[in-house]
């Protein structure tokens, strides 16, 4: 069946071939959810290659059948994560860079971003990669546009997803793309998997740990988070920090990648979700609670920040945490 965003793959004519690409440091689990998830559906070939036959992942060593031949012969090419430090071989950016001039489909998960935006392909377009790395992605590649709200980005012959599971939505969502849903339906199920965690969901995690210890804001970025409920003023955040504004607008942008004011809703939204999970208070009292003046600002903001509304996400994440 043809499928959107303009790719059409190989399995309307034969089986369609997988290669996923593993060098040393490789995460086991983003290789390993790449090959469960296609072998599932008994409607792919799957198969490891890369520039050396035995690679360190991990805890274990890796033996590579295949080199990086493969990536002549295959429709999708999977490029799951590795330590975001890895020196990539200069073969494994032009293998990848000719196999994207024929039209191959190529994926990445998690920190796999790394290794895609080396190659130039992600250039002017929106990507995402697991929440934790995104500044420093962004960081290295400021040609592309990072998302780090999202589970999973498509964009047609290119695709990159979050951190950990969502790379499993991200081969669902390919799988869906080429087969329909039922087929997708069938390998979530052996999964014991929602297929309906839309790519647009946010990864939930919206506030990053504070700045290291010892980092210059940690002081000031610790009382923002322990006082986020009050009516915080730029100027009384610049106080505490002995900063003039300007100055602390721009540390800010040097130490967390964003402004006071962004790091503060994030950080009352981070307190908010805490509430959501574990306790049953109305919506309209959270948002006092954390520091928004009307529960239709919170809601607002909530929506933008962490992708879904504050009910949607109390559904989702109340449970065994509720008293």
């Amino acid at each position: 069946m043809p499928c959107s965003n303009g790719f059409s793959p190989a399995t309307v004519v034969g089986v369609h071939e997988v290669a996923v690409v593993v060098m040393d440091s490789v995460v086991p689990f983003d290789f390993a959810v790449g090959v469960d998830a296609f072998n599932w559906t008994g409607r792919y070939r799957v198969r490891l290659c890369g520039p050396k036959r035995t690679v360190k992942a991990q805890l274990f060593e890796l033996k590579v059948p295949h080199g990086l031949e493969l990536l002549s012969e295959v429709d999708t090419i999977l490029l799951p994560g590795h330590d975001p430090g890895l020196v990539i071989p200069r073969r494994v950016i032009e293998a990848l860079r000719q196999a994207a001039a024929r039209g191959v489909r190529i994926a990445s998960i998690c920190s796999g971003a790394f290794v895609f935006a080396a190659t130039g392909l992600l250039d002017g377009l929106r990507v995402t990669t697991h929440w934790l790395a995104a500044a420093e992605l962004q960081a290295r590649h400021p040609a592309i546009r990072v998302d780090p709200d999202v589970l999973y980005v498509d964009n047609g012959q290119f695709l990159t997803s979050a951190g950990a599971a969502a790379g499993l939505d991200l081969c669902l969502h390919m799988i869906r793309r080429d087969h329909g849903s039922a087929v997708a339906a069938d390998a979530a199920r052996l999964a014991v998997m929602p297929l309906e965690r839309e790519g647009g969901q946010a990864q939930f995690i919206v506030t990053p740990p504070v700045a290291p210890q010892g980092a210059e804001l940690e002081p000031v970025l610790r009382w923002m988070e322990t006082n986020a409920a009050n009516d915080l003023k730029l100027e009384d955040v610049a106080r505490r920090a002995g900063m003039s504004t300007r100055t602390l607008n721009r540390r800010f942008r040097e130490q967390t990648g964003t402004t006071p004011l962004q790091w503060l809703h994030r950080a009352r939204v981070r307190q908010a979700q805490h509430l959501l999970e574990t306790t049953n208070q109305p919506v309209e009292l959270i948002a006092s609670k954390v520091g928004f003046g009307s529960a239709t600002a919170f809601r607002d903001r909530f929506k933008r920040i962490a992708g879904t509304s504050p009910q949607s996400y109390r559904a989702a994440f109340q449970g065994c945490h509720r008293p």
